[in-house]
């Protein structure tokens, strides 16, 4: 391994100052080169002092690599002086090249040969070498350049001195990275989690591809992206279909689960055909935007302070006190707003009926949870320009999106109250006859 230090002498004043290097090869022998390149500062810029040491270590490293298949030639052969009577010998040396920092670098590499047992042989690859050129380092570097949002023909631009940045190279390595993206996500382990609440929502791709996505809640207040299922809508088969994936894999509860909903009526459908007895809670932002869609904005500050009242009361007397008063307000005033009101049902009021503490109301009341990774998301698929429907393009993006969204993901608010909530749902016992 390369350790760099940089110091400064005492009484002196160096552009360039100590850096000390140590390789394995020399068996813990340090190396210390003194590299006063300048006198002052001000002698060049900054980008070719950098330069210039870019090169001073490149070449230190290439020497090392050297170093390093040696000390390995020797192991394996014994020292040139005295050969061990091993089956490995010494067959010459040839070109070869390394990669470091993604670009390629020339060495001459040493050849061992082994002795076969009928008189034959063949040549030896040496380990340190084939570490060397390991393209594990550049094919991660350019997995990175793509969802940075540089093209398939761009990175041969910036990368110009490494093997395989041609335009089908980079796009083989993306389809391959993107095939492990979605395989890290739909390989999770859902049934090793006590699952409390689900949330569903659609996000669009395109004009022609929506995703519905599940994110999970568990018993502990993380959160989980569990999958997702592409189509043209947010329909009851695209639903079904990623609810049906998700329990395939484990995801169930020991109790009833609370789900929340934007209101689709696909979304309600599927979950229901698979947990009969969920407790689903219509978010009431999505309910709130809704009816000041149907207002005069001169009605909205009213609105917004009915529901702020809504989301912070606690149990279902209070809630019902305060959906009064909105229906009381919107009633004379506006129909459509009245009757989208009333169109949620009982789903409006679902968390309050199971009176739990008000500190879960910021969390499970809306679907904002996962409309917030969303946004994430949304910053990583907007470098993409065009869906291609007839390809698996949408699931390898969407696939990363979620997946660097989940990095980010905290424990909801009032988490600490979740087995209040999981008490609630528990499921009535059968009264006996």
């Amino acid at each position: 391994m390369l350790k760099v230090e940089r110091w400064s002498p005492e009484g002196q004043n160096l552009s360039f100052a100590t850096f000390q290097f140590s390789s394995a090869a020399t068996d813990g022998e340090t190396i210390m080169i003194e590299a006063n390149l300048l006198e002052s500062l001000g002698q060049v810029s900054a980008s070719e002092t950098g330069q210039v040491f870019r090169d001073f270590l490149r070449g230190h490293v290439r020497e090392m690599i050297c170093e390093v298949m040696a000390a390995e030639v020797t192991q394996l052969c014994g020292p040139k002086h005295d050969p061990s009577p091993s089956e490995h010998y010494r067959a010459g040396s040839s070109s070869g090249r390394v990669l470091y920092e993604g670009e390629r670098e020339d060495v001459v590499r040493p050849r061992v040969r082994q002795k076969s047992g009928d008189g034959s042989s063949r040549e030896v690859e040496l380990a340190t070498y084939r570490v060397a050129k390991d393209p594990q380092q550049l094919q991660e570097q350019i997995v990175q350049a793509i969802v940075s949002g540089v093209s398939a023909r761009g990175v041969e631009e910036i990368k110009p001195n490494s093997p395989g940045v041609k335009k089908s190279n980079v796009s083989r390595l993306w389809q391959e990275a993107g095939s492990k993206f979605v395989e890290q996500l739909r390989d999770k382990n859902l049934r090793s989690v006590m699952w409390c609440a689900l949330m569903l929502d659609g996000v669009r791709l395109s004009k022609d591809q929506t995703a519905v996505v599940a994110l999970g809640i568990d018993s502990e207040g993380r959160k989980h992206v569990l999958d997702f299922a592409l189509g043209s809508s947010e329909s009851l088969e695209v639903s079904r279909e990623l609810m049906s994936r998700i329990v395939r894999r484990g995801f169930t509860c020991e109790h009833r689960l609370f789900v929340v909903l934007d209101g689709s009526d696909a979304l309600r459908g599927a979950v229901v055909e698979f947990f009969a007895d969920a407790v689903i809670q219509r978010c009431l932002v999505h309910k709130e935007r809704n009816i000041k869609g149907k207002l005069s904005k001169r009605h909205w500050g009213e609105v917004s302070r009915l529901f702020t009242r809504l989301r912070s009361v606690q149990g279902i007397e209070a809630a019902e006190e305060v959906f009064g008063d909105l229906r009381a307000f919107l009633e004379p005033i506006n129909a459509e707003a009245y009757r989208s009101l009333h169109e949620a049902g009982d789903d409006l009021l679902a968390l309050h009926r199971l009176n739990v503490p008000s500190t879960l109301h910021r969390s499970l009341l809306s679907t904002n949870a996962i409309e917030n990774s969303f946004l994430n998301t949304r910053r990583k698929l907007g470098r993409v320009t065009r869906f291609r429907a007839e390809t698996d393009q949408a699931t390898r993006w969407l696939s990363y999106a979620l997946l660097e969204a989940e990095k980010g993901f905290r424990r909801i608010s009032g988490h600490s109250f979740l087995p209040t909530l999981i008490a609630a749902l528990a499921r009535p016992s059968a009264n006996p006859e």
